[in-house]
């Protein structure tokens, strides 16, 4: 396992917060299953991928995450919706990723280095919005169905630059398991999802990053 830093600098951060599972796992990128984004038949899908994230409130999950240079890490992760979510990295790097209160902030102890960003920036906040919805101010790109999955790509909308998220679903029942980010450079990160529970809100000082204060 490399020492791959996932957010070193602004630029990582803003367009590459992301996951998924190994990578002889992942999906093709283009599969028979793929149809064009807006179409009749996709419409039942995706009113079922919005009930089911706006529905989504507070869950944890172990995650595995693979960057662009190949490198894995695990950690243990909360998304609580809307608008927080926190990934502590396991030793021996144990960065925080910490999305709350409208920001996203990176913390690396072992730089000592503190990095944030509004979280409306970034492809990833698509996935905390308040409401979610797949129309309008978001743009989806592409509908894929390969065997026991769903796979949603978004945009916001005329903010192609910021790059696009694909949110992967498991079928019966229908269920968040990985999501992919890619920036505008087409570099690729990938998490996945795993051991799924819902659970109880956190508090909100679980979501905010406060400068000397130990948050292993």
């Amino acid at each position: 396992m490399s020492n791959y830093t996932p957010f070193g600098s602004r630029r990582t951060l803003l367009n590459l917060v992301a996951c998924v599972l190994v990578v002889s796992l992942a999906i093709p990128v283009a599969t028979r299953a793929d149809v064009p984004a807006q179409t009749p038949a996709n419409r039942a899908i995706l009113n079922e991928v919005s009930n089911y994230l706006n529905g989504l409130k507070t869950i944890t999950a172990r995650f595995m995450q693979v960057g662009p240079d190949g490198s894995v890490r695990t950690g243990q992760a909360i998304v609580q919706r809307p608008g927080k979510m926190r990934f502590q990295y396991d030793k021996p790097n144990p960065q925080l990723l910490i999305a709350g209160f409208g920001l996203l902030v990176y913390h690396d102890p072992q730089l000592d280095q503190t990095t944030n960003i509004p979280l409306s920036s970034t492809p990833l906040g698509i996935l905390l919005d308040k409401t979610i919805r797949l129309s309008g101010s978001v743009t989806v790109t592409k509908v894929s169905q390969p065997p026991g999955e769903v796979q949603v790509s978004l945009i916001r909308t005329g903010k192609a630059q910021q790059g696009h998220i694909t949110l992967v679903f498991s079928t019966d029942p229908l269920e968040l398991r990985q999501w992919r980010v890619t920036d505008a450079q087409g570099r690729l990160t990938q998490v996945s999802l795993y051991d799924l529970r819902a659970t109880k809100p956190f508090p909100d000082k679980d979501f905010e990053y406060v400068q000397g204060i130990n948050h292993n």
